[in-house]
C-alpha cells in the first residue's frame, strides 16, 4: 500500500533527447536502493517531454527519495539536459495496484489522466477513484494503478501496460466508462489524457527496463 507519490515533469534541450533518456535509464540502479520507493517509472510524454512517477508508502519515504542520490543527479544535471528546471509535484495516492512481483514483461506504456472535481463533489470524486480499485484488479493487463490528488486539488490516474492492446482493453473497460457517466455529476472540466511510454521502471519488487 502506498500513500504518497510524485510526478517530475522534464522537457529535454534540443538536441539532448538521448541523453536525457540515458539518464533516467542510469537512475534504474540508484531507485532500486531505495526500500522505500515502492513504485518508479521513467516515462516519455512526447517528442522532448519526459517524466518520473513514483509512489512510496508514506512521507518519510517520499522525503528520502527527494534528498537521496536521483533527485540529487537529477539537479545536478539539469542545467545540460533540460530546457527549463525540473517541475516536480507532490501527490496523495487515493488507492493503488501493484503487482506482487516482477512482471514477466516490461511495461512500455502508460496513461496519466487528470481532471478537477465540481465544487461541493470532492468527497464523491475521491470514493469513485476508490471504487474503482476492484475493477481494476480484474484487467490483468493493467500492471499498477494509482488514483492520485495533486498538491494543486486536482485529481487524476496513472497506470501501466505491456502493450498497446493492454492499454486499450483498459481504455474500453469499466473504469473509464464509468468516469465518463460521471462526468458530468461529478467533474468540473473534461479530463485531460496524456498517452506514454515507459522507458523504465521498477515495480512489484524488482526493476525492469522497457529499452532493448
Amino acid at each position: 500500500m502506498v500513500s504518497k507519490g510524485l510526478l517530475v515533469r522534464l522537457e529535454a534541450k534540443s538536441g539532448k533527447d538521448t541523453e536525457v533518456e540515458e539518464f533516467l535509464l542510469s537512475a534504474l540502479p540508484m531507485v532500486r536502493e531505495e526500500a522505500a520507493t515502492t513504485a518508479w517509472f521513467a516515462i516519455r510524454f512526447g517528442r522532448s517531454e519526459y517524466g518520473i512517477f513514483d509512489a512510496f508508502p508514506d512521507d518519510a519515504g517520499r522525503e528520502a527519495h527527494l534528498s537521496g542520490p536521483v533527485a540529487n543527479a537529477l539537479m545536478e544535471q539539469a542545467d545540460a539536459l533540460f530546457a527549463e528546471p525540473p517541475r516536480i509535484q507532490k501527490l496523495d495516492v487515493l488507492a493503488d495496484k501493484l503487482p506482487a512481483t516482477i512482471p514477466n514483461e516490461p511495461d512500455t506504456k502508460g496513461l496519466l489522466l487528470v481532471f478537477e472535481a465540481k465544487e461541493g463533489h470532492v468527497q464523491e470524486v475521491e470514493q469513485f477513484l476508490r471504487d474503482a480499485r476492484p475493477l481494476v484488479e480484474e484487467e490483468p493487463e493493467t500492471i499498477a494503478w494509482f488514483a492520485i490528488r495533486t498538491d494543486d486539488g486536482k485529481y487524476g490516474i496513472f497506470d501501466v501496460f505491456p502493450d498497446n492492446g493492454g492499454r486499450l482493453e483498459h481504455l474500453i473497460g469499466h473504469v473509464p466508462r464509468e468516469l465518463a457517466k460521471s462526468a458530468l455529476s461529478l467533474l468540473g472540466s473534461v479530463p485531460d489524457m496524456e498517452m506514454l511510454n515507459v522507458l523504465a521502471e521498477k515495480v512489484g519488487g524488482g526493476v525492469a527496463s522497457a529499452k532493448a
